[in-house]
């Protein structure tokens, strides 16, 4: 006879978590949508952002400097959040770990030089 629980009991209470999750979104929006106040005006219904009026459109195209700033942000974000883990459990790594991180830490280095040196940090106005 095996012991060992089913893969659908050991993802069960996941499966109950997801649900209720779901579950309260759901329920939260119908509810709020059907107590909620309907008083609709131009001023209610007018784009709001920072008291400042909106001008021009919205679809106006950004440089794509903009967009290779924040890849570049996300990315030496990343470094950061694999360097916690491996603070936290730094004494039982041993030097193997110490060699890991300084060999991801050179790739990373790497990286940052090489988009340095093609100018993508350069930011020049048009």
């Amino acid at each position: 006879m095996n012991s060992s629980p089913s893969l659908f009991d050991q993802y069960f209470p996941v499966l109950i978590m997801a649900g209720l999750a779901l579950g309260f979104v759901v329920t939260t929006m119908v509810v709020s949508h059907i107590l909620g106040p309907k008083r609709h005006s131009k001023v209610k219904d007018d784009s709001f952002e920072c008291g400042v009026e909106s001008q021009g459109n919205a679809r106006t195209p950004f440089s794509i400097k903009y967009f290779l700033v924040a890849i570049l942000f996300v990315l030496f974000d990343v470094e950061v959040i694999f360097m916690y883990p491996w603070a936290v459990n730094f004494r039982e790594l041993g030097l193997f770990g110490l060699i890991e991180m300084f060999t991801f830490m050179g790739l990373m280095i790497v990286g940052l030089i090489y988009i340095i040196k093609r100018g993508a940090l350069q930011w020049e106005t048009e």
